[in-house]
């Protein structure tokens, strides 16, 4: 393959015969520095991260970006009924990416990029020791009561009250129509919506010890990343990210929109392109030298 940047379709096969359809930018080096997975938050297509993807591609690293079952490229033609869940995404789609990318390129340390749901993912899959370094941006998996104290009451209201109820009328969380995000698949609506604190509580009693386990396994090095202005990935909700990775090497950062010149940032806007001279480049210094950026801003040393 040759470096393209509008990427190169590529189609990854999950151990349950569903494929997934994404996009890899090759490293504009002959030997990239690392193997980079960008894992999107929920309801996001993974063309949302496109633009950090031919960024990173041109600072030395391969780049995989692919969308979860149900959601973009990957929503199969009849979304009620799917059978899709949460947890799939990382038990069975994270999984297929890592096994891919490190069959792609043996030469290279792998790495993740999560965003929200996206840096937890990986914890799920089998695959997930073979990670080197993972950077996750507002990781959580929203359980409410670590939302923004302000915000907790119409969040609570938005994605645990009519996320659901809406779901459960369409056969399947119609979030397009409504603005809020893409559609998503019953099961993921219904995780998302039932989630308590502890994570493996949405699993069956009989899979939860082996949830708990895979989380375990993961011995990266891991820098996550919250914004003080986030309502959803508060401090509170990475923190309990970072708990179930409890035998990788854990560092925090929070920031503020200040940090770079802003007066807002939330949940999403570090991954568009304005941030290309400030985050992003943040971010080559982890992934790149695996150095912390901003060490003055450390919460979790």
């Amino acid at each position: 393959m040759t470096r393209d940047e509008d990427g190169h379709p590529v189609d990854i096969l999950c151990r349950d015969g569903v494929t997934l359809h994404g996009h890899i930018w090759m490293a504009s080096a002959d030997r990239p520095i690392g193997a980079v997975i960008i894992n999107a938050a929920t309801g996001v297509r993974a063309r949302f991260y496109h633009r950090y993807a031919r960024f990173l591609a041109a600072h030395g690293f391969e780049v995989l970006t692919c969308d979860y079952r149900g959601i973009g490229l990957s929503r199969p033609a009849r979304l009620r009924g799917c059978g899709y869940r949460w947890r799939d995404w990382g038990k069975l789609d994270c999984d297929a990416a890592l096994r891919f990318m490190r069959a792609h390129r043996t030469d290279a340390p792998l790495m993740v990029v999560g965003h929200s749901i996206g840096g937890f993912l990986p914890g799920l899959a089998e695959s997930a020791p073979l990670i080197d370094r993972i950077l996750t941006v507002s990781a959580q998996y929203a359980w409410w009561g670590d939302y923004a104290p302000r915000h907790r009451l119409p969040l609570f209201l938005k994605w645990h009250v009519a996320m659901p109820l809406l779901t459960a009328l369409f056969g399947y969380f119609p979030g397009r129509r409504l603005g809020w995000l893409e559609d998503l698949p019953a099961g993921v609506a219904f995780e998302w919506a039932f989630r308590g604190p502890r994570f493996e509580r949405s699993h069956p009693p009989e899979a939860r010890a082996e949830a708990v386990r895979r989380m375990a396994a993961v011995e990266a090095r891991i820098l996550a990343v919250a914004m003080t202005d986030d309502p959803i990935g508060t401090l509170p909700a990475v923190r309990r990210t970072l708990a179930c990775y409890r035998n990788a090497m854990r560092a925090a950062l929070l920031l503020s929109p200040r940090d770079y010149g802003r007066e807002k940032i939330g949940h999403f806007d570090l991954f568009r392109e304005n941030h290309a001279e400030g985050f992003w480049r943040d971010t080559l210094t982890w992934l790149r030298d695996g150095d912390i950026p901003r060490p003055e801003r450390l919460v979790i040393p």
